[in-house]
Formats: C-alpha cells, sequence, structure tokens
C-alpha cells in the first residue's frame, strides 16, 4: 500500500500548483500514465504470484511465508488505515519540504534541521509509548543498533540532502516517482541473500515499473526543458531591449546618475572655484 505515495504526490502538488498538468499536453499524459502505471506494477508484485522463476543462487529453497498468523478483519482495517494516513502525511513532508526550498535554498542545514525535529519527535513518541521500560534505552551491538545507525545516516541523511537537491530542480513528483523501484531491489536482493523464490508476477510488475519510471521522468524531463526554454528567450528578449536601448541614444537613469558622478569628480579646482561664485553671483 506504500507504493501509492506517488500518486498522492502528484494529486497534492497539482492542487498546491506545484505541478502543471494539461490533459492535452503528451508530457501531462506521460507523467499520468507514468504515475499509475507505477502504483499498478507495485500492486502487480504483491497480488500476483504465478509460476516461480528459479534463479542460479535459489535453487531447491524459499523462505517460508506467514500465513496471517493472528490476524483479523479488524486488525487489517486498522493498519491499513494507518498506512494509508502515514502515504498521505509522507507525501504532504515532500510537497513541504519542495515548498520550504522556495525560500530557504540551503539543502544541507534543511536536512540537519528535519534531522534534529525528527530524534525530538521520535524521543516524545519513545517516552510514552515505551514508559516505565529502562532496557529499551540501551545500547547493545546488535543487529538492531546497526539498523538503527544504517536508517539515521543513509536513510535520513544522505537521503533527505539528496531529495533535497532535486527536489530544488524537479519537483517533489520526481523524487517520489522512484520509491516503487524499492520493492524491485528488495525483491531481486532478497531472491540472492534470502533465497526466496522469484515469481512471474514480481517479473512483470518490476517490468511494468520502470516503464511507468520512464514515463514519469520523460515528461518531467519536457517539462524541464520547456523552462529552461522560456527562461532563455526572457532573458534573450531583455537584452535585446538593453541593447537596442544603448544604440538609440536611449540611456537609463543609473547610467545618468553615474555620469555625472563622474564629471563631478573630475572638475578641477579653478573649475569648482568658478562654478561656486556664479552660483553666490545676484539674479537679476
Amino acid at each position: 500500500m506504500s507504493n501509492i505515495l506517488p500518486a498522492i504526490t502528484f494529486v497534492m502538488a497539482w492542487v498546491l500548483r506545484m505541478e502543471k498538468l494539461k490533459i492535452n499536453s503528451i508530457r501531462s499524459q506521460a507523467k499520468i500514465m507514468g504515475t499509475v502505471a507505477t502504483v499498478a506494477g507495485a500492486m502487480l508484485m504483491t497480488l500476483v504470484k504465478g509460476p516461480v522463476i528459479e534463479l542460479f543462487r535459489a535453487k531447491g529453497s524459499s523462505t517460508p511465508e506467514l500465513q496471517g498468523a493472528g490476524l483479523t478483519l479488524k486488525h487489517s482495517i486498522k493498519g491499513s488505515l494507518m498506512i494509508t494516513v502515514g502515504c498521505f502525511s509522507w507525501a504532504a513532508f515532500m510537497n513541504l519540504q519542495a515548498i520550504t526550498l522556495r525560500t530557504y535554498p540551503a539543502e544541507l542545514s534543511l536536512t540537519a534541521w528535519i534531522c534534529i525535529l525528527g530524534t525530538a519527535q521520535g524521543a516524545v513518541v519513545a517516552l510514552i509509548m515505551e514508559r516505565g521500560k529502562a532496557s529499551v534505552w540501551s545500547i547493545n551491538w546488535d543487529a538492531k543498533f546497526l539498523a538503527a545507525v544504517y536508517s539515521g545516516i543513509v536513510c535520513s541523511g544522505f537521503a533527505y540532502y539528496i531529495q533535497g537537491v532535486v527536489m530544488k530542480d524537479r519537483g517533489p513528483v520526481f523524487v517520489t516517482a522512484f520509491s516503487p523501484l524499492s520493492m524491485v531491489i528488495v525483491a531481486v536482493m532478497s531472491s540472492f541473500i534470502l533465497a526466496e523464490q522469484m515469481t512471474l508476477g514480481r517479473v512483470m510488475g518490476a517490468m511494468v515499473i520502470v516503464a511507468g519510471l520512464y514515463l514519469v521522468i520523460w515528461g518531467k524531463s519536457k517539462d524541464y526543458k520547456s523552462e529552461s526554454l522560456i527562461t532563455d528567450e526572457q532573458t534573450t528578449q531583455a537584452k535585446q531591449l538593453t541593447d537596442s536601448g544603448n544604440n538609440g541614444d536611449l540611456i537609463p537613469c543609473h547610467g545618468v546618475i553615474t555620469i555625472n558622478a563622474s564629471n563631478e569628480g573630475t572638475m578641477t579646482v579653478e573649475e569648482q572655484k568658478r562654478d561656486k561664485g556664479n552660483q553666490n553671483k545676484p539674479s537679476n
């Protein structure tokens, strides 16, 4: 369900007018189709199994899957609602980061603030949820500590900084479009590391996700090129107007001020005395 993040981010960015959308435009249609394809590919990898594809590393071995041990309909609905709220919150965070970067374009400083505030919020939540349990705050040199360090340095520090740099130029939709790709990477790595079985549904879903990502990237690249052309045209027109004004003996106001200031600064002492004498003469 977390793979609906690109679709939610796309809708939020369009509502906030951060993403331009024209139904008749080919690049807008490509972005819409690509976003839908990434979500559909992720759902395809999850829901469709198909025949098993034997890999050279995972032959004859498989990892047993949990068949919903202790799972009830009430827990399923509650979990689905919480995941949906989490997706909306994450999409809102992406759009908020893009809005913040417009007035605060310091990606590294913004990343530090995000991590500091996230640490403070996480500490408050942990104190509330784990009250009276001092053992949970102990640090042990185990897999949990390694996971926390990796998550803090790579998944938070590096990821927030890189996505801020990319987001400032390409927008939040471009960044979140790559989130379903993690599902493809996990599926491939789990086949080699954990000896999980690779099924035809996973392969088909991965192909659909890659196709959707290509459509989104193509549409965003066209938007980026069109914006660059508009900016270049505006710069060229402004330069032509400036050149034509100078060639037509039209001197801007700042030029007149500069010329007058330079003339006053180059007056000799005799000219200054003569000028003062003329000013002191009584007028007829």
